[in-house]
């Protein structure tokens, strides 16, 4: 793997700084999948991403490192064509598998996890993503230029069907039909491009409430109701761990689903949705039992309940997130 001295050496080449020896590297947490850094004694403070081959999850878990070269392309094409979705990439270096971006001042730019876990939960957060969702979709739908340069199906299922959809087929037999149709389905759809990993530890907020998306090593051409379903799985899961703020965290829900919708084509928006849908309780069984579990969730009746709502919609879908989330709190209160 490549060390500090020969990324700094990089940084020197690409203009970025001035003197390697200066550079300090200090290790920035919360992935699983890469090792990142914030770089100072740059010109600038600068943010360093190198994906890992194997991810730092309990189960086995690797995947191929090139994912870093799909997370620079879809940083050049959001840069383009969705501005402000997304930070700058200012460098790549596809050699050593790294990219650059700007250090986004904490003092600025807070996580969307910790404030929604706190019962910290702004609408206007959850609209401005589902605007970027929206707007992501409607602006790179039916672009074969992009579906070629993101015909990453191959990596997508590495990253994403086949540790939670299919690792769930795998731990619940009964129900492998319905996820392994799931899974098929949402591989071989080819719509728009795909950022695969819309979770709020991935989105920072600035004191604006705007909101930029980070880590986009899953980029895909494919389906973007994944991206809407992942993040509304999220919105639940959080609503389950802390049954205190859910009306809140329901009330973001809607707030981000009416923004995606009136931000993407009217013709396509209700289809996503639905799609969408389907897909939810295949996600919320898959952060209670696939490979990468939320950490918050350990009380075993918060479990539980997640465990029989997603089962109990995996045989019987649901024609809106709303029957699902409602579903979620009446488990909970039995």
């Amino acid at each position: 793997m490549t060390g500090q001295q020969e990324i700094a050496e990089s940084l020197v080449a690409r203009g970025l700084a001035s003197d390697p020896l200066g550079l300090v590297f200090r290790p920035l947490t919360g992935g699983v999948s890469s090792d990142i850094w914030c770089v100072t004694g740059a010109h600038v403070p600068l943010c360093v991403k190198r994906a890992r081959g194997k991810l730092a999850v309990e189960a086995k878990w690797e995947v191929p490192v090139d994912r870093n070269h799909f997370e620079a392309e879809f940083l050049r094409v959001v840069g383009h064509e969705v501005h402000g979705l997304a930070p700058e990439l200012l460098a790549e270096d596809e050699t050593q598998g790294f990219i650059v971006l700007p250090y986004l001042d904490p003092s600025e730019w807070k996580l969307w996890k910790p404030q929604l876990l706190a019962g910290q939960v702004d609408p206007d957060v959850a609209r401005a993503v589902g605007t970027h969702l929206g707007r992501l979709a409607r602006t790179t739908r039916n672009r074969p230029d992009l579906l070629r340069q993101f015909d990453t199906t191959e990596l997508f299922y590495a990253l994403r069907l086949d540790p939670y959809l299919l690792e769930c087929a795998r731990r619940h037999p009964d129900l492998a039909p319905a996820l392994t149709e799931l899974a098929d389905a949402t591989a071989s759809r080819r719509e728009a491009l795909v950022h695969g990993d819309v979770s709020p530890k991935n989105i920072l907020v600035s004191r604006a409430s705007s909101t930029v998306v980070l880590d986009a090593e899953c980029a895909w051409y494919g389906d973007p109701a994944f991206d809407l379903a992942f993040v509304v799985n999220h919105l639940l899961l959080k609503s389950a761990h802390n049954p205190s703020a859910a009306p809140a965290l329901l009330a973001a829900m809607k707030a981000l689903l009416e923004a995606r919708a009136e931000a993407d084509a009217p013709d396509h928006a209700d289809a996503v949705q639905r799609r969408a849908t389907a897909l939810l309780p295949a996600l919320l069984l898959a952060r209670v039992d696939g490979k990468s579990p939320v950490e918050y969730l350990v009380d075993p009746g918060q479990k539980a309940a997640i465990r029989a709502v997603a089962r109990r919609f995996l045989r019987d879908p649901a024609a809106h997130p709303d029957e699902i989330a409602t579903a979620l709190t009446e488990e909970q209160q039995t």
